[in-house]
């Protein structure tokens, strides 16, 4: 998975990419990232150092819950576009 927050997309895997991500979806952040890449990260498949953890219990396989993944990035965006409307909105009375 690759955010590309320029272009307004990110690259699932090689088959599918989503599209049409709005700039304040990438504004909205979770220390010093966006909230959609936080998800990419915590996502992603990873491959345990160790020989007997990736053995024994190595068991995540992103492609078995790629579905699910996809929904919530599309509730992450929706969430980060309107935290950043009321947090601007907030800020033009001066209440933040």
């Amino acid at each position: 998975m690759k955010a590309h927050p320029g272009a307004g997309a990110i690259e699932i895997d090689s088959v599918t990419r989503l599209d049409g991500i709005p700039p304040e979806a990438w504004q909205y952040r979770l220390g010093n990232r966006s909230a959609l890449e936080w998800v990419l990260e915590e996502y992603r498949e990873k491959t345990p150092k160790d020989p007997t953890i990736r053995e024994k219990f190595n068991l995540y396989r992103f492609a078995d819950h790629k579905e699910a993944v996809i929904r919530l990035l599309g509730q992450v965006c929706q969430v980060s576009v309107e935290t950043v409307a009321i947090t601007e909105a907030m800020r033009k009375t001066g209440e933040a």
